[in-house]
């Protein structure tokens, strides 16, 4: 083998291992407790407990005022955007529209361990809020999330809903567990809707 392709081999197989080891940490990132009340296959039926999260709202088109929003909220848990400690990153992360605008709300989950005394202060841009106790729908699915595929899995989350006799209390909510270095195959991906 010559001296080129060994190199070649040399860095595919580090980026393999870096990209296995990245994929295993995201798995082991802190989530969200619920109880399970129904599961289907895809579809689940779940309550969950209050959640304290840091959010912010961005505008424009879904895909680009999610990113914008991931890169604040990051800058605050990072400590790139204030002094102080890390905050270790949570899955999922959630996004919502806000009202019939093009505004968009993106939500990380603070750790559990992370008391509202030792929370940082946010700069300006992210707030600290608490998501009360909610029962939610849920389909999971796997692929790069575009806005044609939360399209169709909130329809077929709201079929599945129908047949059930599970009514909407509110608009969707997706949640998306792993970062955009992942391969769409092994993202995982929700579509949530609250429920009565």
């Amino acid at each position: 083998m010559g001296k080129a392709r060994w190199i070649a081999a040399a860095a595919a197989g580090t980026a393999a291992v870096a990209a296995a080891a990245y994929y295993l940490n995201e798995r082991n990132s802190e989530k969200p407790d619920y109880d399970l009340l129904i599961e289907e296959g895809r579809f689940a039926l779940r309550d969950y407990p209050p959640l304290r999260v840091a959010e912010t709202v961005q505008s424009g088109q879904r895909e680009t005022a999610f990113g914008n929003g991931f890169r604040v909220l990051a800058d605050y848990f990072f400590v790139r955007s204030r002094p102080g400690k890390k905050i270790p990153m949570t899955s999922p992360v959630l996004c919502n529209r806000i009202g019939d605008e093009d505004e968009w709300r993106t939500r990380f989950m603070l750790p559990v361990r992370l008391s509202a005394e030792e929370t940082p202060p946010p700069p300006a841009g992210v707030g600290i809020d608490e998501i009360p106790a909610r029962r939610m729908a849920a389909i999971r699915f796997a692929g790069n999330a575009d806005d044609a595929m939360l399209a169709e899995k909130e329809a077929e989350l709201r079929e599945w809903m129908a047949a059930n006799e599970i009514e909407a209390s509110g608009p969707a909510e997706y949640a998306f567990y792993n970062s955009p270095f992942i391969p769409g195959a092994l993202r995982r991906n929700e579509v949530l809707i609250p429920v009565a």
